[in-house]
């Protein structure tokens, strides 16, 4: 830091409160403010050592009437007829102290609020080797998060907490990941590092790649500030789920007609890669005795199931959906003479039938993801080795157990995918609303399997989780731990007294319960207090009210790898002709 004038002067550290090397109290001048969030410095000098500057962010922030000795004396004072100061004082937290010697600054040190490179200093952003935006502070500056803390160098995985509709956490996830992809302060790797979204609400995530028609001068002068411009996201691949019903599998969706793949999965493949456990998905279940014959069935199917064009041979039977698939299981399941090759001798009829019934209870909500009357060929699996560098996955028209499903089995397979490639790049983001329904404190499920696994090792494999989630109390809390950076939007008061936010100071607490849409508290390990940040409005289309048309990059890029075995109604051309196709 700079020994020369590190701002401008607002008050002096006051003599009536104690200080000491982490916290102290300044007197502001009059004429002059200080509000939560501003950066302070004040400087002491030492013998032999020279100027310590220290630095802090104000948590607390004060009025009152010196001279004053009753609460009635308020109406005596502003009539005059009592002598009385108003003053105000700000707590400041100490965020840097350089060099680091922890001395307590001294009575009537001159205060400054900080400003340019000693603003940067007081936050650390100067150890910062790669500066990622995420917004600007209360003073209208540009606020930054260690990249290194985001991407497996020292740290990654990233936990957002806040009302649902009011926190905007799925807005800022997005923003996160366009400035990791539009920054360059990732280099080259931005080039191939890839993003799978899950759409949980509504088909608000399908057009990321759609201009935000809503977009004025002033949101993009807020993009210009961080370095960043104003554009949606350039390459994103749509999936939604196959139409339940439809022969030809084409996608679910509604607002959006074009660009939209679907996904499911054969028979074929259910069978070969160990799916089964992924049906019975809930938190639950895995305290139960029927997934012993979970796993024994999985086994089974592994070894004597056999692809005929999508659909499977089992028992010397051609099945070709799911309901027959369910069907045949269960009744070798009640036969008493297959029951033991199924299921295992020493199982009970009574988790036999146990597991019959959940299966059973099955048929209807995975109906349509489970085909086997489609060609093998014609399958389109999730997967971001192959498609642009963001995927977003449709689950809204999904019922809860086929959520779990999707959620469960392309994660499982993506991060199979890393392990065996082996190395940390390129770097998979992976953005996952309502991550307390799918890995929650209690209980145990496949799908929390594959969660806690990326927490605890997706950063050595560059698979990073950015989860959002209302309650990050009801969330499993080694995942919450194995987050390096933390962000907070509005909180319910109840929620904000857990421990689980005992990282936000007493002040800010209080704050996440007034906070409003786009603001949000970012803690970082650098930086010993939470950053209350702004983010700009959404670049991209957020909803299909707000999609302006794609660009003619995307929609060329989209054509191009159209898949020549996709089905009707899917890709770039759907539900255009030729000469529609707007290049």
């Amino acid at each position: 830091m700079s020994e020369e004038q590190p701002g401008t002067p607002v008050g002096r550290v006051l003599g009536t409160e104690d200080a000491s090397p982490l916290t102290f109290w300044v007197a502001v001048a009059e004429g002059s403010y200080l509000q939560l969030d501003d950066v302070v410095v004040t400087q002491r000098p030492l013998p032999d050592i020279g100027m310590v500057t220290i630095a802090g962010v104000v948590t607390s922030v004060r009025a009152r009437h010196e001279g004053a000795s009753f609460d009635s004396d308020v109406f005596a004072i502003a009539e005059g007829m009592l002598p009385a100061q108003v003053q105000e004082a700000a707590e400041v937290t100490v965020t840097r102290v350089e060099p680091e010697v922890y001395v307590p600054p001294l009575p009537g040190a001159v205060a400054f609020r900080a400003q340019g490179e000693s603003r940067d200093s007081a936050l650390s952003f100067d150890r910062m080797h790669r500066r990622l935006p995420i917004g600007t502070g209360r003073d209208g500056q540009p606020v930054y998060l260690n990249a290194d803390f985001l991407d497996g160098s020292r740290g990654a995985h990233v936990s957002i907490s806040g009302i649902s509709g009011v926190a905007t956490k799925t807005s800022f996830a997005t923003f996160l990941l366009y400035s990791v992809f539009r920054s360059g302060v990732f280099g080259g790797d931005a080039v191939n590092t890839k993003a799978l979204i899950f759409n949980v609400k509504g088909e608000d995530l399908l057009f990321l790649d759609h201009q935000n028609t809503r977009l004025d001068e002033r949101t993009r002068a807020q993009y210009h500030k961080l370095g960043l411009e104003a554009a949606p996201f350039p390459q994103v691949s749509v999936f939604a789920p196959a139409r339940a019903g439809d022969p030809t599998g084409s996608p679910d969706v509604a607002s959006r007609l074009t660009g939209v793949d679907p996904f499911y999965w054969t028979l074929a493949q259910f069978c070969a890669d160990r799916l089964l456990p992924y049906v019975f998905a809930d938190a639950d279940d895995e305290r139960q005795q029927y997934t012993m014959v979970v796993h024994s069935v999985t086994a089974h199917l592994a070894k004597h199931a056999v692809p005929s064009d999508g659909g499977i041979t089992l028992d010397g039977f051609r099945i070709n959906s799911y309901e027959q698939f369910v069907d045949h299981l269960v009744e070798q399941l009640n036969d008493e003479d297959t029951r033991g090759q199924w299921a295992g001798s020493s199982i009970g009829v009574a988790t036999v039938n146990a597991f019959a019934r959940r299966l059973i209870n099955s048929k209807r909500d995975l109906g349509r993801l489970i085909r086997g009357d489609l060609p093998e060929r014609r399958a389109h699996s999730i997967s971001t080795a192959e498609s642009s560098q963001v995927t977003v996955v449709d689950l809204h028209n999904l019922p809860d157990r086929a959520q779990r499903f999707v959620v469960g089995v392309t994660l499982k397979t993506e991060f199979e995918r890393k392990e065996k490639a082996g190395t940390a790049k390129p770097l998979l983001f992976v953005v996952l609303d309502e991550l307390n329904k799918y890995a929650p404190r209690d209980g145990s499920s496949p799908i929390k399997d594959v969660l806690l696994d990326i927490a605890e090792r997706g950063r050595s494999l560059g698979v990073v989780l950015i989860g959002a989630q209302q309650t990050a109390s009801e969330v499993e809390r080694r995942i919450v731990a194995n987050s390096a950076i933390r962000v907070v939007g509005r909180l319910d008061p109840a929620e904000a007294g857990r421990p689980e936010y005992g990282f936000l100071p007493p002040a800010q607490r209080q704050r996440v319960l007034l906070a409003k849409p786009g603001t949000m508290f970012v803690g970082q390990p650098e930086i010993p207090v939470p950053l209350a940040v702004e983010f700009p409005f959404p670049a991209w289309a957020t909803r299909p009210g707000e999609a302006g048309p794609a660009p003619r990059a995307t929609l060329a890029s989209m054509v191009s790898a159209t898949d020549p075995f996709a089905v009707v109604g899917s890709g770039a051309r759907n539900g255009m002709a030729d000469d529609e196709i707007p290049f």
